[in-house]
């Protein structure tokens, strides 16, 4: 009995959507400002949700600033992207760093996108602090996105649309 429990707490724990990974390769594409392709070293692409901040689509007022942004981050560049595990549209998801910087932080620096609280509970102590105070930084300073009135997030902006 106790080998079959054990069994089976062995194959939900590997057929989990759950991975932790580390890819290494060059940005080819920015679809969005949270959204980026990596090719890897075996030249596989790898479509990477950046974790932990949610960016403006593109339809949306400064989606378009903000996937430029992440392109000027990202695009062309080598990255390291370490990921935890993928969404229900297969996409990794991942903390990208290029040039040992987060282009997710840059993202909420710049007044880009948001951090997504949603997963909060995903992100070490330290890095949860330090993506909570870049975006209250930017909305402080009122850059980005957050020198609207009102900006509105991109998930009550998708249930919307």
């Amino acid at each position: 009995m106790q080998v079959r429990l054990l069994v089976l707490a062995l194959t939900l724990i590997l057929c989990s959507r759950t991975t932790a990974a580390e890819i290494v390769g060059r940005v080819v594409s920015v679809a969005d400002g949270d959204t980026l392709t990596l090719l890897d070293t075996k030249r596989t692409q790898h479509k990477i949700r950046l974790a932990f901040i949610d960016a403006p689509e593109k339809g949306q007022p400064h989606g378009r600033r903000s996937r430029q942004n992440l392109s000027e981050h990202a695009f062309g560049k080598d990255a390291r992207a370490h990921c935890y595990k993928t969404d229900r549209y297969e996409r990794l998801i991942c903390t990208v760093l290029v040039d040992g910087k987060d282009v997710g932080l840059a993202q909420l620096e710049a007044g880009l996108a948001w951090w997504y609280r949603k997963y909060a509970r995903e992100q070490l102590p330290r890095q949860r602090v330090i993506y909570e105070s870049a975006e209250d930084r930017a909305a402080a300073d009122r850059i980005g996105l957050w020198a609207d009135k009102d900006p509105v997030p991109p998930w009550r902006w998708r249930r919307k649309n």
